[in-house]
C-alpha cells in the first residue's frame, strides 16, 4: 500500500453511492448508509443534549455546558467506551458528514454571533472596561505560558510560540454569548456591573479572535515565516475589502427596502450566501472558515436586517446544528487519556490558576477605579464565562496537530468546569444591596389624599392597554393628588437574541422598531404617553421587564419597591372571547399573578378585563362610569373600598356600596363551628375577626359620614345567611354597572361565602373574585380583584393591619426584606 495514502491510524473508504438505503424489506442496514446515520446522529445529540439542559436548568448552568457535557456523554468517555455503541452510532466513516455539518453549523452560527455584537459599544465602553478586558487576559495568558512547557506535548517542528499561543488564548477568552445569558438570569444586565461585564466581554472576544487568527496563520505554516505573513496580510485585505465594499453594499440594499417593509427573500439569500463565500475565502486564504463568516456578520449594520436574520436563522442554527458542533467537541475528548494522579493534579491547577488568574486581573483593575472587592470579584467570575470561542480554539488546535488528545480533554474540562462554577459562586458572593426602603404608603387607604398616588401597572399585551388607562382614569388624578403610572411592559427572556436586543437599544423615537416584541412595546409607551398628553395631573414612565416568567415577579416587587408604589395593577390571565366566555392567554401569567399576590411589597389589584366603556378612551371630563364595590369585611375589602372612595371624588363616577351583613343564621353557624373545634387556630382567626370587624365598621361609618351628602354614591346594606343568598344578591345587581371592585378575602373566613370555593376556578380571585370573573356570570363587567398589602406581626404570625390603632407597623417595615404570605391569608400558589 502506498505510504502516502495512509492516513495515521487508519484507511477510511468512502462509498459515493452508499448515500440513502433501499430500504430495510432489501435486506439493507440503514446505518451502513450516510444520510440514515447522520440523521439518527443528529436526533441523538439533539436529544441528548435537551435532557443535559432539562437536568442542568436547575443548576442555572448556561446551554453551552449541557451542550458540551452531552457531547462528552456521547463520546469515548462514557457510552462510546462501547465498542459496539461507538462502531454502530459513530463509525470512523461517519465523521465526515458530521463534521462537515457542523462546521456549517458553527459557521452560521458565527455569523449570528458578529450581527448580534455592536462593534459601537467597543467605540462608547470607557477605559475602565477596556482596563478590565485587557486585565483580565494578560494574567490567564501569562499562566497559559507557564503550562505550555509544564504540559509539554507538542509535535516536532511545532514552535514552542505556537503553542503557548494556543494555550493562552484558550485560557484567557471569554465568552460574550453566554455572558449576556447569565448575566440575564442573575437579573444583572440592566446593573452597571452588567454594562462592565458585557463591554469588556466583548472587547476580550475581539482580541481573542485576532490572537486566534494569530495563532492558525503560526500553526499552518512552521516551515516558513513568509507564508505566515502572506495569510496575515490578505486577512487584512480581506477585511478592508468587507469594510469597503460589502458594508456600503448592504446599507444600499437597506435603503433600498421602504421603512417597515420586510426584505426581500432575494437580499435575504444574497446575505446567506455571502456567509459562505466568506468563509470559503478565509478558509482559502489559511485562516479558518469562521473568520470569514464572523466578520461578514460583524459589518451587517445594527437594525431590522440584524434582526430579520436572526430571528430566520436561529432557532435552526443554535437548535439543531450547533449541538453538533459541540457533540464532535465530545466526541474528541477522552477523559481517559487525563490518567494518574500527576495529570489530574495539573488539571486542578490549570482550573484553579486560570480562573484566579482572571479574578486577581479583574480586581486590580476595580479596586483602581474603586470599586467595591465584591463586585470586582464578581466581576472576575463572569469573566471566566467560556464557551464557543474556546471550543473552536481548542478544535482548531486539534486538527492543527497543536494539541494532543490529552491536552484537548484537560482544556475542555477545564472550560465546562469554569463555567459552571460562575452561577453558583456569583449567586452566594454578590447579592446586589436591595434597598428596603421604608415607605408607609404601601396601600391605597393610607395613601394621603392629598400626596401622589404612585402605581406600577403591568402590561402584557397593547390589548391590556384601553382598560387600564379608563381605569386610570377613573381612579381620579387631581392637582391635589396627581397620579405617577409607571408602566411595565412584561416581556418573557427566551434564550433568543433577538429578545435581548430590547434591552440595549435604548432607542430614538421614530426608528423602525427591531421586531414584534419591540413593536408591542412601542405600541404600549405611545398609548400612554398619549394618554400622558391628553389627561391632567398624570405622569407616566414606560419601562421594560425582560426576565423568564418563573423570575419575573421579582422584577414586578423589586420595581414597586424602589418606585414606593402604593397599588400595583396586573391583568388577570384570561381574556374576554367574542361570544362573552373567558379563555386563557398564556398559562405562565397565572403563576407570575399568583407570585406577586405572595410577595408584593404593596398592595395588589387584578384586573378581569372586559373592556371599561366599550374600551374607547373618552377625554378626562367625559368619563362616565358605574362602579361597585363588594364589601364582605376584612383589609382586602376595606383597601377595595378605599379604592371606590378615591374613584367617587371624580365628577364623572357613580359609586354604589354594597355591604353583605350576616344574618342570624349565619352567625349560629360560626358560633357553632368555633364551638365544636377547640382548635386554638379558629380561635385565634375568630379573634382576628372580632379585631377585623371592628375596623370595618369605623372605616365604613366614616366613608358613609364623609359622603352622606354626595348623590353620586349609593350605600345598599344586604343581609345574607349563606353562600346561595350571597350569589342571588350579587346577581340581582343591575347590569349598568361598568367595574366590580372587590377584596380578594384571603383567610377571611365567613359563612357568607361558604361553599363557594368548592367549585372555585381561579383560588387566586378569592371566592367572590372567582365568581365575577367566570364564563357563567351573566353581566361581562370588568372586574378589579383587590388584595391589601399587610405587614407582618411581632413573631411573624397574624395579620398586622396597617390601620390599627398605634401604627407599630412602620418600625418593622426595616428589617423585613419580602412578605411572605402572613399566616391567616397565607395560600401556596
Amino acid at each position: 500500500m502506498a505510504e502516502a495514502n495512509q492516513s495515521e491510524d487508519s484507511i477510511v473508504c468512502y462509498a459515493p453511492t452508499m448515500i440513502t438505503t433501499n430500504g430495510i424489506w432489501q435486506g439493507d442496514n440503514p446505518l451502513d448508509y450516510s444520510l440514515p446515520l447522520f440523521i439518527l446522529q443528529l436526533t441523538l445529540v439533539v436529544v441528548v443534549t435537551r435532557i443535559m439542559v432539562y437536568i442542568l436548568k436547575p443548576f442555572h448552568q448556561p446551554r453551552v455546558i449541557s451542550e458540551i457535557v452531552g457531547g462528552i456523554l456521547l463520546g469515548p468517555s462514557v457510552l462510546g467506551r462501547s465498542k459496539v455503541f461507538a462502531d454502530t452510532i459513530f463509525p470512523l466513516r461517519s465523521v465526515m458528514v458530521l463534521e462537515t455539518m457542523a462546521n456549517v453549523g458553527l459557521l452560521y452560527f458565527l455569523f449570528l454571533v458578529g450581527v448580534e455584537m455592536d462593534i459601537s459599544v467597543i467605540k462608547r465602553t470607557g477605559r475602565k472596561s477596556l482596563a478590565i478586558a485587557v486585565a483580565g487576559m494578560i494574567l490567564p495568558f501569562i499562566f497559559g505560558v507557564g503550562f505550555s512547557f509544564l504540559l509539554d506535548t507538542k509535535k516536532e517542528g511545532m514552535s514552542q510560540g505556537t503553542y503557548i499561543l494556543f494555550l493562552g488564548v484558550a485560557l484567557s477568552v471569554t465568552a460574550f454569548p453566554v455572558l449576556a445569558r447569565i448575566l440575564a438570569e442573575l437579573k444583572l444586565i440592566n446593573t452597571e456591573l452588567g454594562r462592565i461585564a458585557m463591554s469588556s466581554a466583548l472587547i476580550n472576544d475581539m482580541c481573542a479572535w485576532i490572537l486566534l487568527a494569530l495563532a492558525i496563520a503560526l500553526a499552518e505554516n512552521q516551515s516558513t515565516s513568509l507564508a505566515s505573513l502572506w495569510v496575515v496580510l490578505s486577512s487584512i485585505a480581506f477585511i478592508l475589502v468587507c469594510i469597503y465594499v460589502v458594508r456600503p453594499a448592504i446599507a444600499w440594499m437597506i435603503r433600498r427596502t421602504p421603512e417597515g417593509e420586510t426584505y426581500s427573500e432575494f437580499y435575504i439569500c444574497l446575505i446567506l450566501t455571502g456567509v459562505m463565500i466568506s468563509g470559503f475565502i478565509t478558509d482559502a486564504i489559511g485562516t479558518h472558515s469562521v473568520f470569514g463568516a464572523f466578520l461578514f456578520g460583524l459589518i451587517i449594520p445594527n437594525g431590522p436586517l440584524g434582526v430579520t436574520l436572526i430571528e430566520k436563522l436561529e432557532d435552526f442554527v443554535s437548535g439543531l446544528l450547533l449541538p453538533l458542533y459541540f457533540a464532535i467537541s465530545g466526541l474528541r475528548t477522552d477523559v481517559g487519556k487525563i490518567a494518574g494522579a500527576r495529570s489530574w493534579g495539573f488539571l486542578g491547577l490549570i482550573i484553579l490558576l486560570s480562573g484566579v488568574g482572571k479574578i486577581v486581573g479583574t480586581l486590580i483593575v476595580s479596586i483602581f477605579y474603586q470599586m467595591p472587592v465584591r463586585e470586582g470579584i464578581t466581576l472576575g467570575l463572569l469573566m471566566n464565562t467560556k464557551g464557543l470561542v474556546e471550543m473552536i480554539i481548542l478544535n482548531v488546535g486539534k486538527d492543527q496537530k497543536v494539541l494532543d488528545d490529552k491536552s484537548f480533554a484537560a482544556m475542555v474540562i477545564v472550560a465546562v468546569v469554569v463555567t459552571a462554577i460562575i452561577t453558583p459562586a456569583i449567586t452566594i458572593i454578590y447579592r446586589p444591596a436591595r434597598r428596603f426602603i421604608p415607605y408607609k404608603r404601601r396601600t391605597i387607604q393610607r395613601s394621603k389624599p392629598d400626596a401622589e398616588f404612585r402605581v406600577l401597572v403591568c402590561v402584557h399585551t397593547p390589548r391590556n392597554v384601553p382598560t387600564i388607562i379608563n381605569l386610570l382614569e377613573a381612579s381620579n388624578p387631581t392637582k391635589k393628588s396627581p397620579i405617577c403610572v409607571y408602566v411595565l411592559h412584561l416581556v418573557e427572556l427566551t434564550g433568543r437574541a433577538s429578545a435581548m436586543l430590547i434591552v440595549h437599544n435604548t432607542r430614538k423615537s421614530g426608528r423602525p422598531a427591531l421586531n414584534r416584541t419591540q413593536a408591542q412595546s412601542d405600541h404600549i409607551i405611545n398609548a400612554f404617553e398619549n394618554y400622558e398628553q391628553h389627561a391632567g395631573f398624570v405622569t407616566v414612565q414606560p419601562l421594560t421587564a425582560i426576565s423568564p416568567y418563573s423570575t419575573m415577579h421579582e422584577d414586578i416587587c423589586n420595581l414597586a419597591e424602589d418606585k414606593r408604589a402604593a397599588f400595583i395593577i396586573i391583568p388577570f390571565h384570561k381574556q374576554q372571547t367574542v361570544d362573552g366566555g373567558m379563555e386563557a392567554t398564556n398559562p405562565a401569567f397565572r403563576m407570575i399573578n399568583q407570585n406577586v399576590l405572595a410577595n408584593s411589597p404593596c398592595s395588589v389589584g387584578i384586573l378581569v378585563d372586559r373592556g371599561l366603556n366599550g374600551s374607547t378612551r373618552l377625554a378626562a371630563n367625559q368619563v362616565a362610569h358605574h362602579v361597585a364595590v363588594l364589601f364582605f369585611g376584612g383589609p382586602d375589602d376595606r383597601e377595595a373600598l378605599a379604592y371606590g372612595w378615591r374613584m367617587c371624588e371624580h365628577p364623572g363616577i357613580n359609586l354604589t356600596v354594597m355591604r353583605f351583613v350576616p344574618g342570624e343564621e349565619a352567625i349560629d353557624t360560626a358560633a357553632g363551628s368555633t364551638n365544636e373545634s377547640g382548635d386554638s387556630r379558629i380561635l385565634s382567626v375568630v379573634t382576628d375577626t372580632d379585631r377585623d370587624r371592628q375596623l370595618d365598621e369605623e372605616y365604613v361609618n366614616e366613608f358613609r359620614m364623609r359622603n352622606a351628602n354626595d348623590e353620586s354614591v349609593v350605600y345598599i346594606e344586604k343581609l345574607v345567611n349563606n353562600g346561595e343568598e350571597t350569589v342571588a344578591a350579587i346577581r340581582s345587581i343591575d347590569s349598568s354597572h361598568d367595574l366590580f371592585i372587590v377584596g380578594r378575602g384571603q383567610g377571611m373566613i365567613s359563612p357568607l361565602t361558604a361553599g363557594l370555593t368548592d367549585w372555585s376556578e381561579c383560588p387566586e380571585l378569592g371566592a367572590i373574585g372567582d365568581l365575577l370573573a367566570s364564563s357563567d356570570f351573566a353581566a361581562t363587567v370588568s372586574v378589579l380583584v383587590v388584595q391589601q398589602y399587610v405587614g407582618l406581626g411581632p413573631q411573624g404570625e397574624g395579620v398586622g393591619t396597617p390601620d390599627s390603632p398605634g401604627d407599630s407597623n412602620d418600625l418593622r417595615f426595616g428589617n423585613m426584606n419580602r412578605r411572605p404570605s402572613p399566616q391567616p391569608r397565607g395560600y401556596s400558589p
